[in-house]
């Protein structure tokens, strides 16, 4: 852990902000601490945070909201809180662009994991990953906008992706034509160390051509390498 890293605590429950942030602090990091999206983007406006834990149930907007609208604007990590544990829930979060997902009630102990680990995974992307390397990468039509993270199709159509989708993305794009194995994405891509809502990285692959419209019987954007693992097979172009 960077001893300059700064967390940001978005929760309307007083009592939640103050023991994280006690607990955090106490860890070696930064911790601040706000009720609301307001508070929060007036606290992003003043200084960088290397991650966001976000509660969902929020006065105003919503964490989903503000998650969808924070991945527009920028690569932080987000980790989100909810009070609902059904897993359906959580893949929401997710697919809003969200890099972990705790339910509530859990232990500083494991939020504390989780930050570690979403930062370890962050800051393991290879230096021609980072978003400050290329802003849009253009390839099959599609363009991905490294800033926002997200999808945008030849009509203009925004699709939003989850940390890990990214990720996965981010790594397929910088090694065209190049046949990259499950364990060598796995280890790039994965969002956490063990959770109960990992996935294979074949149905991460799966869903990324879903997403981008890929025939899932004869794709062609992102091939299958029998054996081996995975190629994206189409020419990539890079905005910087």
């Amino acid at each position: 852990m960077d001893s300059t890293d700064q967390i940001l605590v978005v929760d309307d429950d007083a009592e939640i902000r103050n023991l994280l942030c006690d607990y955090l602090r106490r860890n070696g990091y930064r911790a601040t601490a706000v009720a609301d999206g307001k508070a929060m983007w007036a606290a992003l406006g003043r200084g960088k945070y290397d991650l966001v834990v976000l509660d969902v149930m929020l006065p105003g907007d919503d964490g989903l909201t503000l998650c969808r609208k924070l991945r527009a604007e920028a690569d932080t990590p987000v980790i989100m809180l909810t009070a609902r544990g059904e897993e359906t829930d959580r893949i929401v979060g997710l697919e809003m662009g969200a890099d972990d997902y705790l339910a509530k009630p859990f232990s500083p102990r494991e939020l504390l994991a989780r930050i570690k680990s979403v930062l370890r995974r962050y800051r393991s992307l290879p230096q021609n990953l980072r978003a400050d390397e290329a802003r849009r990468v253009r390839f099959a039509g599609w363009t991905l906008d490294t800033v926002a993270r997200h999808l945008v199709s030849a009509a203009g159509v925004v699709t939003s992706l989850s940390g890990t989708e990214y990720q996965l993305l981010r790594i397929l794009l910088s090694h065209p034509n190049q046949v990259l194995t499950r364990d060598q994405l796995m280890l790039l891509a994965k969002g956490r160390e063990s959770d109960p809502l990992d996935r294979t990285i074949d149905l991460q692959v799966s869903r990324l051509r879903h997403r981008l419209g890929d025939d899932l019987s004869e794709p062609r954007i992102i091939k299958t390498v029998r054996g081996l693992g995975y190629v994206l097979a189409v020419p990539v172009e890079a905005e910087r």
